[in-house]
């Protein structure tokens, strides 16, 4: 088996990583920073201190903090537009994923134009943008260092996945530090974002033995950390394992691809606009239990490092009792059906069929152990609601 492998030039990771962000910037030879981020880290005063650790190097550091949560096509434009005002000559991405798929965008229209329709799946997209390094807030998305980013197409509605070496950040800043003031309800989306990362990856179609190691890795780290996080956000040893979890998981999925969750989850949110950690959380239960019978040997795997089943269970009650774990910490983690969530029916049903038809076109399904129909797809869809 060739297993291609895509990873950043270099990651700094722990606790004060962030401090070596100026000695990155000055090993890419740049000079003239653009901060991408959103208005909460400059509430928190994050982007302030990185500003000041690139202005006490005698680095050149403005701010763009207009980033959104699931980026669109029209928040990207006018990133590139005010990006354009200067000759900046690297980019930081500072916050969650939605921030690093916003700077990644950048990175490739600033340096070549056009518009990110034009850069969606199925083309790959491998030129060499403005360098990018990512900084990430929230220990779930693993955008540091992988090489995808999703847009939304805001006049059809598409969550674009893009993809390519163009995509992937060259360096990465993994500083547990950074998330110790993350809410509850963001900890737990994009904490079950990284396990089900770390999941798809290993029952992936694509699986190698390099992305076997790190999602396995990845589950051991988010699985026992994940409910001491949502209930104690100022538990640094269990945030230092949540961060290091998600950046394996980025790691695996990156190189093996993701599956049937993402591929459904991407349409509920540009639809519904449903938090992207937050929709994976409402399929991963129903998924898993689809998926099980394709692959059983594999999810058992994933239930063993999770510790949800020991190594003397079948492969059978080990799917079982990480079916069963999915649904609990969805529970505890107070994950909402669509209907709690706000969600009309009427308007649910009235898209289903080109969610369906998005959910396809993005190539992760095809990825899924099993592979379902639409017919099967629709009535996955539905379970949505219970």
């Amino acid at each position: 088996m060739i297993a291609s492998v895509t990873l950043p030039r270099t990651i700094e990771m722990g606790g004060g990583a962030i401090k070596q962000l100026p000695q990155m910037v000055k090993n890419l030879a740049a000079s003239r920073v653009l901060i991408v981020t959103d208005p909460t880290m400059v509430q928190l005063g994050y982007v302030d201190t990185l500003q000041s650790i690139l202005h006490n190097a005698d680095i050149h550091a403005d701010v763009y903090s207009d980033t959104i949560p699931e980026p669109t096509s029209s928040s990207i434009d006018a990133l590139v537009e005010a990006a354009r005002q200067d000759d900046f000559d690297c980019l930081v991405a500072l916050g969650g994923g939605s921030a690093i798929d916003s700077a990644k965008a950048a990175s490739i229209l600033l340096a070549f134009g056009g518009k990110m329709r034009d850069y969606k799946v199925p083309r790959m997209v491998n030129e060499s943008g403005i360098p990018l390094i990512a900084v990430p807030t929230t220990a779930g998305t693993g955008s540091e260092v992988t090489r995808f980013t999703v847009i939304t197409d805001d006049e059809t509605d598409e969550k674009m996945l893009c993809v390519g070496l163009s995509f992937a950040p060259v360096a990465a800043i993994v500083d547990y530090e950074l998330t110790l003031s993350v809410p509850a309800r963001i900890t737990a989306d994009t904490g079950i974002d990284a396990l089900t990362h770390a999941i798809e990856a290993y029952v992936s179609k694509k699986a190698t033995p390099f992305s076997d190691y790190h999602a396995l890795e990845a589950m051991r780290l988010l699985a026992p950390n994940l409910r001491r996080v949502f209930h104690d956000g100022r538990d640094v040893a269990a945030r230092e394992a949540m961060m290091q979890g998600a950046t394996l998981a980025g790691l695996a999925f990156s190189n093996a691809s993701v599956a049937l969750v993402h591929g459904m989850s991407r349409p509920i949110g540009a639809f519904f606009h449903v938090p992207h950690g937050l929709s994976n959380a409402m399929l991963l239960p129903t998924i898993t239990a689809f998926s099980v019978e394709a692959a059983e040997h594999r999810y058992a795997d994933c239930a063993r490092a999770m510790a949800v089943a020991s190594d003397d269970d079948s492969d059978s009650l080990a799917c079982q009792q990480l079916v069963d774990e999915l649904v609990k910490l969805n529970q505890e983690l107070g994950v909402p059906t669509l209907a709690e969530f706000g969600v009309s029916a009427s308007h649910f049903d009235q898209v289903l069929d080109t969610m369906i038809d998005q959910a396809i076109a993005s190539g992760s399904p095809a990825n899924n152990p099993r592979v379902p129909s639409p017919q099967q797809m629709a009535a996955l869809y539905q379970q949505l609601w219970t």
